[in-house]
């Protein structure tokens, strides 16, 4: 934490030397390049980067690629058309966006990944990810528990082209494997999408419906999930997610879900566009390209101190 501050009051610092030096000029510009903001987690990091590449004195380009590799390549291109200083990215795919990132980097514009790892080191300035297996492990520990250590339950996963999904997968079952109690009726894939949360757990719960619990790769899908058992009547099934977004928060709080992992997405854009700044003003990036940032279980306990993917002191 102490690296972090250290970069965002020299650059602020900075900033304010370049603004007040030459006001005449255009700012240089950053483009942030995330999924969907139907996503509220996709959302706050467009917003948190921009936020604070605005403070910074930057202008910016926000784009969405809709998970879709093709048109990722197609947004990268227009950042460096665009003159872009630097990208923030919260990428396609793990494999499909290295050529994209590579394209940058051959371009002489720095690519700062957030949220998802590409299969490549040394193609992004930096990767600052959550450390999703430490962040599963957290809500599967919660998970067990809240089932008791026992019962018929369900994993909704991620997208597989997504590193995440497969982490958290592993980080739950790592877990929940110790007890045999605990037995997994159904895994399916929702895609991180609520839409198919909701429609996969439908159909799971005509073929399964003594189900006790679910357990998501993220909140969009738990919330899909949580919808799907309300409407079925089947307000007793344990739902736990992964995010920390505050449609959870609000659930968690009126009693449907009942966990979820906080996965700083504000502080993570926010600390990207720091390394940014310092990397277009000086050359030099990070100590380490990959950079993991611990996450922090979300219950009834602690959910009013939850807002926008950050806990408030």
């Amino acid at each position: 934490m102490k690296l972090t501050r250290r970069l965002t009051l020299a650059a602020f610092a900075g900033a304010l030397a370049l603004g007040t030096a030459m006001p005449a000029f255009a700012a240089d510009l950053i483009a942030i390049i995330t999924p969907s903001h139907d996503n509220p987690f996709f959302k706050a990091e467009a917003v948190g980067a921009e936020a604070r590449a605005k403070a910074l004195g930057y202008e910016t380009l926000i784009l969405v690629h809709d998970d879709d590799a093709n048109k990722q390549s197609q947004l990268i291109d227009t950042a460096i058309g665009r003159g872009a200083k630097a990208i923030i990215l919260d990428n396609a795919g793990s494999e499909a966006s290295i050529a994209a990132v590579q394209k940058a980097k051959d371009a002489g514009v720095p690519s700062f990944l957030i949220d998802r790892e590409i299969n490549a080191t040394g193609v992004a300035v930096s990767q600052i990810v959550s450390n999703n297996y430490q962040g599963a492990q957290l809500g599967a520990e919660e998970f067990v528990k809240l089932m008791g250590e026992k019962g018929n339950y369900v994993e909704l996963l991620g997208r597989e082209a997504d590193l995440n999904a497969g982490i958290r997968s592993k980080g739950y079952h790592d877990i929940i494997d110790e007890y045999p109690d605990l037995k997994m009726v159904a895994q399916q894939s929702a895609n991180w999408s609520q839409t198919e949360g909701y429609s996969k757990m439908e159909t799971i719960l005509q073929a399964n419906p003594d189900i006790q619990g679910v357990i998501a790769g993220n909140d969009t899908m738990a919330m899909g999930a949580i919808a799907a058992l309300q409407a079925a009547g089947r307000k007793d099934v344990i739902v736990v997610g992964f995010d920390g977004s505050n449609d959870v928060r609000d659930s968690i709080k009126a009693g449907g879900i009942k966990a979820t992992v906080l996965q700083p997405a504000y502080a993570q854009a926010q600390m990207a566009v720091d390394q940014a700044d310092v990397y277009i003003k000086t050359g030099k990036g990070p100590a380490e390209e990959k950079q993991l940032m611990d996450c922090v279980l979300i219950n009834a306990d602690n959910a009013d101190q939850l807002e926008t993917f950050a806990l408030k002191d």
